[in-house]
């Protein structure tokens, strides 16, 4: 799809937006902010461009993540149009995380791009921890699994206000009807039918959301790169724009978990230099 396209997608949204007195100037630069989104699902339209579940085939030597296995796009798969990220032309992108929240500032997950023709070994589903538990291999086991198909849709921000440096909060700038422009796209991506599992790009969304997920993330990121726990020694941008969602993930697993959203983020400087060991991950997970 092209960009026109795409904002040809969101006129039901539009009209819902003026059916709500909001101005027609301040709807359009609200869909002015539209990003292409790359969603996968098991819908049947779209090629196959993804995978949930292992075997994780990492380069020929290289250490599994100390975190579980997600999924693996194929970027060479994903379809032509307006990019949604500045990726890698071929290889695959592999996705690690662990779902569960655990309370402190550190990342929950990692990326790995795998160049086209490198030598992989495959890792199992418990690579990540040899040693891990039940309850830690239940969840595991609860991972989705199976191909995913892609298709390329509008994405509008789920957020709505901005924190302040006194620690008040206040509409997005410009947009004194961002709440219900908000509230009217979270209930335009059901009718629209924009959900997917898991995306590439677009906009961080969770189930309780105000402020853009993204700034929480990079809060948390800055620290652990300021104790040394992340980042590899390079400086890291405190801008969300400088920051690019590289994915999310909404992960469905039965009776083991609830209310969980996983953000993969990355500094666009980084993007572009292919440099996805700078990925930081977080966890929305409300048990």
């Amino acid at each position: 799809m092209t960009i026109a396209e795409l904002r040809r997608r969101l006129a039901p949204f539009r009209e819902a937006a003026l059916e709500l007195d909001i101005p027609a100037d301040e709807t359009d630069r609200w869909i002015d902010r539209i990003r292409p989104c790359a969603v996968f699902s098991t819908r049947e339209d779209g090629p196959v461009a993804a995978r949930f579940g292992g075997p994780a085939l990492l380069p020929a030597g290289a250490p599994h993540p100390p975190f579980p296995f997600v999924a693996s796009v194929d970027l060479a798969a994903l379809p032509a149009g307006p990019a949604a990220l500045p990726l890698p032309g071929d290889g695959h992108l592999l996705l690690f995380a662990w779902p569960r929240d655990q309370g402190n500032l550190t990342s929950h997950g990692t990326a790995v791009h795998v160049p086209a023709g490198v030598p992989t070994d495959a890792h199992g589903p418990y690579a990540w921890s040899p040693d891990c538990g039940p309850e830690e291999r239940e969840i595991v086991d609860a991972f989705p699994r199976g191909e995913l198909r892609v298709r390329t849709e509008p994405s509008l921000p789920y957020h709505f206000l901005v924190d302040l440096p006194d620690g008040d909060l206040e509409p997005l700038p410009g947009f004194p009807h961002s709440e219900e422009l908000a509230e009217e796209w979270e209930n335009a991506c059901r009718y629209l039918d924009l959900r997917g599992p898991l995306h590439l790009g677009g906009y961080a969304d969770q189930e309780a959301i105000d402020v853009d997920p993204l700034e929480g993330l990079i809060h948390c990121a800055v620290e652990e790169a300021a104790r040394g726990r992340w980042g590899g020694g390079r400086p890291v941008p405190v801008d969300v724009e400088e920051w690019a969602l590289l994915a999310s993930w909404s992960p469905a697993l039965g009776r083991v978990e609830a209310g969980s959203s996983v953000h993969w983020a990355i500094p666009h400087e980084d993007l572009a230099a292919g440099r996805f060991d700078r990925t930081f991950t977080d966890v929305y997970w409300n048990p």
